[in-house]
């Protein structure tokens, strides 16, 4: 039987699938995330949401992930966490430098893509990213639309090729 550091070695919790849709992605950073234990645990049975979450900087240069939510923790006492509290992002203060000075620069954003384990803690894959143009979502929509059918297409010539 795996151990539970093997199992969660490197599993995907939760993917914000709107970054991807709604910006072009420039750069990604690997970000430790500071938690507490119930949180973890609640992390473990794989029940996070990014879906409302971005990254912020605050003037002391700290890196915080808001609005993600990790639910209570189902078996957890009076101490169990906020569900959606600010959680610091642990990164070198000059990674952080460079992020803040770029999102004042030239108009790109900080988003959280996904939390993950990594080596048993859990990480955050954070991304520089420019917000795409409504045009360019359609564009990128089509662009699947197309793929889809394609693959479609190809399985069915497949199927019947055999048959």
């Amino acid at each position: 039987m795996a151990t539970k550091k093997e199992d969660d070695s490197n599993r995907v919790i939760a993917r914000n699938k709107r970054a991807t849709h709604d910006y072009a992605i420039e750069d990604t950073y690997e970000a430790g995330i500071v938690l507490t234990g119930t949180e973890v645990k609640s992390l473990r049975e794989g029940r996070a949401s990014l879906a409302e979450s971005f990254i912020s900087i605050d003037k002391r240069g700290e890196i915080w992930l808001e609005g993600a939510n990790i639910p209570e923790y189902l078996n957890g006492t009076w101490n169990n966490h906020a569900p959606k509290r600010k959680r610091k992002l642990l990164l070198h203060a000059a990674q952080i430098e460079k992020l803040a000075r770029q999102v004042q620069a030239k108009g790109v954003t900080i988003v959280p893509l996904h939390l993950y384990f990594k080596d048993g803690r859990v990480k955050a894959e954070i991304a520089l990213a420019r917000g795409k143009k409504e045009y360019d979502k359609r564009q990128a929509l089509r662009e699947e639309q197309d793929k889809r059918e394609a693959q479609r297409v190809l399985r069915y010539r497949n199927m019947h090729a055999h048959g």
